[in-house]
């Protein structure tokens, strides 16, 4: 086996059922969706919990990422993060959640900002004209007041974490460049709509990679494939380091949704195995000091 390297995950969630509303993880749970049935995973994930499944790992810190808790709790899901990360040292930083295209949403980026852990938003923006697929009505990132929240991020010194469809990536990208004081992260490695949407994938990604301040980060297989493959996973993650190079790319567990895929080791010593001809340097940026360095976190690797 290839030796594992320091890791920062770059992307986690946690949450506590009795405490904060997520509308996803309660029932009644069905199989079709982008996700498939979330039953497995509909119950409370602490940091304990995180630990446990990444004991293997030399878990040097963490990024969380908005959870899909109600949108009336998003501050409050903040406050919960930034007081276990007070007590406990982790996550290391938050990406909250805040609607871009609410009216209002000037006040809520201004109150996460306020938090010391926090470095950038959220807005899942996945559309797709098939129903099965889509996680919104209609994309509303063509939408004028989804630009103008956008545009406030960097008044506040937020970064953007992008989950999309490959297929909404040429359209986002003059609106991304226009924005160079926000930088951008891709999750899921672009969620590609499995092998037949590769053509596509590749366009959108090649159109996002042509921009400096995006980065993306490399987790979530399952929602391509599932179930996957190493093989299938190997070219999909080389050819999205290929595309924005060694320092511009992340691996993340996206643990615990990416239970529903596999477990733990299952995904991260694939991401492993798969760069084993990389530099040591290379896979230290992959693993950790990429992250370390795009969400500002200041630990010393």
């Amino acid at each position: 086996m290839t030796e594992r390297p320091p890791f920062i995950d770059a992307h986690v969630h946690l949450w506590d059922l009795s405490h904060i509303r997520y509308p996803w993880l309660m029932p009644p749970f069905a199989e079709d969706g982008p996700n498939g049935s979330v039953e497995p995973i509909a119950k409370g994930y602490g940091l304990d919990d995180y630990l446990a499944d990444a004991r293997g790992w030399d878990v040097r810190g963490i990024v969380h990422v908005d959870a899909g808790a109600d949108p009336a709790d998003a501050l409050k899901e903040t406050d919960w993060l930034q007081a276990t990360a007070d007590a406990r040292g982790m996550p290391n930083a938050i990406v909250a959640f805040a609607a871009l295209d609410d009216p209002k949403v000037e006040a809520l980026l201004a109150a996460h900002a306020g938090r010391r852990s926090v470095r950038g938003i959220r807005h899942i923006v996945n559309w797709h004209p098939d129903p099965v697929r889509t996680y919104t009505p209609r994309d509303v990132t063509r939408d004028e007041a989804w630009a103008a929240g956008f545009a406030l991020l960097g008044k506040y010194g937020l970064s953007f974490d992008l989950q999309a469809y490959p297929g909404q990536f040429p359209a986002l990208a003059p609106l991304l460049e226009r924005h160079p004081d926000v930088p951008v992260m891709i999750n899921h490695a672009g969620m590609m709509v499995g092998e037949s949407g590769r053509e596509e994938w590749r366009a959108g990604m090649r159109a996002l990679a042509a921009i400096p301040h995006v980065a993306v980060k490399i987790s979530g297989i399952g929602f391509a494939f599932r179930p996957w493959t190493i093989e299938q996973m190997r070219s999909y993650v080389l050819e999205t380091i290929e595309l924005f190079g060694t320092d511009r790319a992340m691996f993340a567990s996206d643990f615990p949704t990416d239970k529903l895929f596999g477990g733990f080791d299952q995904h991260l010593d694939a991401y492993n195995a798969i760069v084993a001809d990389f530099s040591d340097d290379e896979r230290r940026a992959l693993f950790a000091g990429n992250a370390n360095r795009l969400y500002r976190l200041g630990l010393t690797l």
